[in-house]
């Protein structure tokens, strides 16, 4: 059983869990991030990563809004008080958060359904699958307010789409469409809006029933490699495989193979 209860939403972060998949709602005003929200999205996501119950991750937002990032009145009172201490915030709630979403050893779908902006796109960026509603819109704004990347979007960003794609929107500061995007890479999947949350649920339920510790695995191997030569990634990969080949999930599969019959995963 999941350790999930009611009282893990909060008025800004809801969680909803159906079978083995959570779905984090950003329901703030506006779809902003203040501290509290911050505090709130970060604290769940550390839970269900180490949740075993929960075998698929759907982060969503409300109304308009996937997540337009940080709130500004908020920022803009820190940065009166201390301009320095004002990006504290990074350490103790953004690098968490964009963290717990791109290790988190279960996969992650992004169901953008409005604007993702700021800190909210970097988040989606993070997620291992994303998909767009046909109207919905990532801004990499950061540049248009005297900012440099920060949400892991340098580390995201040139993966997606390339060092020259990703150079171009954090200068230019202009939005992306759901078509570019899904042209680009950055989506995986475009929808009707009003078809985004149930084709999210779908493909998480689908996900949710596959390999999950497989899963963790190769998302791991993915990231090592990519700032790895060869050699040593093959040696990850070594290690990887080897957990997941001494899971129950591969006995299970391998089984279903000679028997001609399709598998049943658990999770472990």
């Amino acid at each position: 059983m999941s350790g999930l209860t009611p009282g893990d939403s909060t008025d800004s972060v809801r969680l909803t869990m159906a079978e083995a998949v959570v779905t984090v709602t950003i329901a703030s005003a506006r779809g902003t991030l203040d501290g509290v929200t911050k505090g709130a999205l970060r604290d769940a996501l550390l839970r269900l990563g180490d949740d075993p119950a929960v075998r698929a991750v759907v982060l969503t937002g409300s109304g308009s809004a996937f997540c337009v990032g940080q709130d500004l009145r908020e920022h803009s009172a820190a940065l009166a008080t201390d301009a320095t201490a004002a990006w504290d915030t990074l350490r103790e709630h953004y690098n968490p958060i964009v963290t717990a979403l791109a290790t988190m050893p279960k996969p992650v779908v992004a169901a953008v359904n409005g604007t993702a902006a700021g800190a909210g796109a970097a988040m989606a960026f993070a997620c291992d699958l994303r998909l767009m509603a046909d109207d919905a819109v990532f801004r990499l704004g950061f540049a248009a307010i005297g900012l440099s990347f920060d949400s892991g979007l340098s580390w995201t960003l040139p993966r997606l789409i390339g060092f020259g794609r990703a150079t171009e929107f954090m200068l230019r500061a202009r939005p992306v469409s759901a078509p570019e995007a899904l042209a680009l890479g950055l989506a995986t999947e475009v929808v009707g809006a009003a078809d985004l949350a149930a084709r999210a649920a779908a493909v998480a339920r689908e996900l949710a029933a596959g390999p999950t510790i497989a899963f963790g695995a190769a998302k791991q191997a993915l990231a090592y490699a990519g700032g790895h030569g060869l050699l040593d990634a093959l040696d990850m990969e070594t290690g990887l495989q080897t957990l997941a080949g001494t899971t129950e999930d591969h006995a299970e599969a391998v089984r279903a193979f000679l028997e001609k019959r399709p598998p049943v995963f658990r999770g472990r």
